[in-house]
């Protein structure tokens, strides 16, 4: 790895280490829920390790039973995922310098905190691939420790809310949204896609919120669109 590359890819990590911080104990809940509803710890870490989808893997979760619903787990997922075309066609824009193996492959560690900090990223300057993949590596290797030690622990630690585990999920989107904020049109499309989201969560079973939400989002944002310089 030439020296640029490597300055990069550092700063990806560093830039990401505070989500990373407030992101292990998602994790960690994951590997507590996932051992609760009857998975080993290797099935945890192997699930995390090959899927690193942490909305998609809660909801897995929320449907897992013996036997296990194949077909409506993968559905439900894939309703929780449609999220990530609107985020892969908003980041696709910033990546010219990716060759086309790389733009694919870059889609593994496309999760909502590493799209958020590529599309701060090239705000300020060009998107390189090893910032992407700087960010993206550790957070998944965070992912993967986080809920393997969850799952080992899982057992002793009991009723994960009593150390308002089950809030950090929230909590860490929270604090990404207010990164977004520029004004009174950012504003407009983060409030349409929360009470479109929350409206459908209550009226509507399964993980369709989500993409409700994406959906009204991405309406308001072209009734107001944000003139802004695309690198």
């Amino acid at each position: 790895m030439s020296l640029s590359r490597r300055s990069e890819f550092l700063a990806g990590m560093l830039d990401i280490v505070p989500v990373v911080a407030a992101a292990l104990p998602v994790g960690m809940l994951f590997g507590v829920i996932a051992v609760q509803k009857g998975l080993t710890p290797i099935e945890v870490t192997a699930m995390s390790t090959l899927v690193f989808a942490g909305a998609a893997q809660f909801v897995a979760l929320e449907l897992w039973r013996e036997p296990v619903p194949i077909l409506l787990v993968t559905f439900s997922a894939f309703i929780v995922n449609l999220r990530h075309v609107m985020m892969g066609a908003s980041l696709g824009r910033h990546m010219r310098l990716f060759s086309p193996a790389n733009r694919a492959a870059s889609a593994f560690v496309m999760v909502d905190e590493v799209w958020a900090f590529a599309e701060r990223r090239a705000l300020k300057g060009p998107l390189t691939p090893a910032y992407y993949w700087g960010m993206g590596a550790t957070l998944w290797l965070q992912w993967v420790a986080g809920g393997t030690i969850g799952a080992f622990a899982g057992r002793s630690l009991g009723d994960p809310a009593r150390f308002g585990f089950d809030f950090a999920f929230t909590a860490l989107f929270i604090v990404i949204l207010t990164g977004f904020w520029r004004g009174s049109r950012t504003g407009a499309v983060l409030a349409a896609a929360a009470v479109v989201s929350a409206l459908v969560k209550l009226y509507v079973p399964g993980a369709w919120n989500i993409a409700a939400g994406g959906l009204a989002g991405v309406a308001v944002a072209a009734l107001y669109p944000v003139e802004e310089e695309v690198r």
